[in-house]
């Protein structure tokens, strides 16, 4: 719904609850976000240079992130610039909401002119809201002095992949014992902060690191062998969806060329992790980025949008279902070395939204990866103790199906 009011000071609180019989609906927050960045370019007109502040409660943080990539994306497409130096128009654009709607609201003002829109879309009938019985089940499964980067469990014991070795432990009682180990050896030194991912295939399995691959096998007798590779990552989200990617061996983050499950090569912008999540019957990539944003994708990885910084680097896709759509893992932004949370999110309306309590940690987490099922590995440095643990995070759904 779009209106124009010239007394807004008087009339906005009126706004939120009701608007003029007859109005046109937004189909959704980017064309609402469009309808007012053309009126706003208008009213400034061509050529003309336009600040915008933007004012949103945390609450709607990710529909605000959405809104601002399609209004910024629409004014150059309407012959204005976006500049804080000597503007010609300021703009100030408010989200916010009523029991029936989103609203996006902007206040324009050109010398002694004013003049202000109103946008308005349905609200979603599924909001997203900490479910009853929704919960994460964390289960400690091994602790060492060095840096974990990743764990798995085949069938004939446990790996462990840590920058320096990977090591095959077998069950002896109630104890691991180390069975077979395998010095790494890169041919260039490891980043500053290595990352690898263990990735097991029938009886065998991968060992990912910057540059090197190692491949071998479990059963019916141990076999490995490491050697540079700048072949493509494979990260898969839960057992449904993966991807192509290619990681930087000379950094901690994939550079951006990915590959879909059908073949289409895409470039996207450099990333550290990467989800999918099925919701009201689509299936969608999020991408956390270099800039801090977790950027939105089709199944085709077309960009679909941006969601506002409100987790960490790290996303795992699951397989759960619990009352409706998929669950993805994510850390929470914190203090490098603080402690850390892990929180179980589910996609609405494009928007982010909680659905469980963090699993909380007693340091940073530094590796969050899909494990498969309802669970995914996660690695954190106790700030207190200094040692490396590695957990099984476990979505449970409590009764929900």
């Amino acid at each position: 719904m779009i209106a124009a009011v010239k007394r807004w000071h008087a009339v906005f609180y009126a706004l939120l609850f009701f608007f003029p019989p007859g109005a046109t609906a937004a189909d959704d927050v980017s064309g609402a976000a469009r309808e007012l960045a053309r009126k706003a370019a208008a009213f400034a007109g061509r050529g003309a240079a336009v600040a915008i502040t933007w004012h949103n409660m945390p609450s709607l943080e990710s529909i605000s992130a959405q809104a601002r990539t399609a209004f910024d994306a629409a004014l150059p497409e309407s012959g204005v610039r976006v500049s804080d130096a000597a503007p010609t128009v300021a703009v100030r654009v408010t989200v916010s909401q009523n029991a029936t709607q989103f609203l996006l609201v902007a206040e324009a003002t050109k010398g002694e002119e004013h003049q202000v829109w109103i946008a308005a879309w349905k609200r979603s009938e599924t909001t997203a809201a900490p479910a009853p019985g929704l919960a994460l089940e964390k289960k400690l499964l091994w602790e060492q002095e060095e840096q974990i980067l990743d764990i798995a469990f085949p069938a004939a014991g446990m790996l462990v992949l840590s920058p320096s070795q990977l090591t095959l432990y077998a069950r002896t009682g109630s104890q691991w014992e180390s069975a077979h180990t395998v010095p790494l050896a890169p041919s260039k030194p490891w980043p500053k902060d290595p990352r690898g991912r263990l990735r097991l295939i029938g009886a065998g399995f991968q060992a990912l690191l910057p540059g090197t691959l190692c491949t071998g096998a479990v059963e019916p007798a141990w076999s490995a062998e490491c050697h540079p590779s700048g072949d493509p990552w494979t990260l898969e989200s839960g057992s449904r969806a993966l991807l192509l990617a290619d990681f930087d061996a000379a950094r901690n983050y994939f550079d951006g060329r990915v590959t879909t499950q059908t073949g289409q090569r895409k470039t996207v912008a450099p990333f550290f992790s990467a989800a999918s999540v099925e919701s009201q019957g689509r299936t969608w990539w999020l991408m956390a980025t270099l800039d801090g944003k977790i950027q939105i994708f089709d199944a085709g990885l077309d960009p679909a949008g941006a969601a506002a910084a409100v987790w960490g680097s790290d996303i795992a896709g699951t397989d759960s279902h619990c009352g409706g759509g998929s669950q993805v893992l994510a850390t929470r932004p914190g203090e490098a070395g603080q402690a850390d949370g892990v929180q179980a999110f589910t996609m609405v309306d494009r928007g982010l939204e909680p659905l469980t309590e963090a699993a909380e940690f007693p340091g940073p987490v530094l590796a969050l990866w899909t494990s498969g099922g309802s669970s995914a590995t996660v690695v954190s440095k106790d700030a207190r103790t200094g040692k490396y643990a590695a957990y099984a995070v476990t979505v449970v759904c409590g009764g929900l199906p």
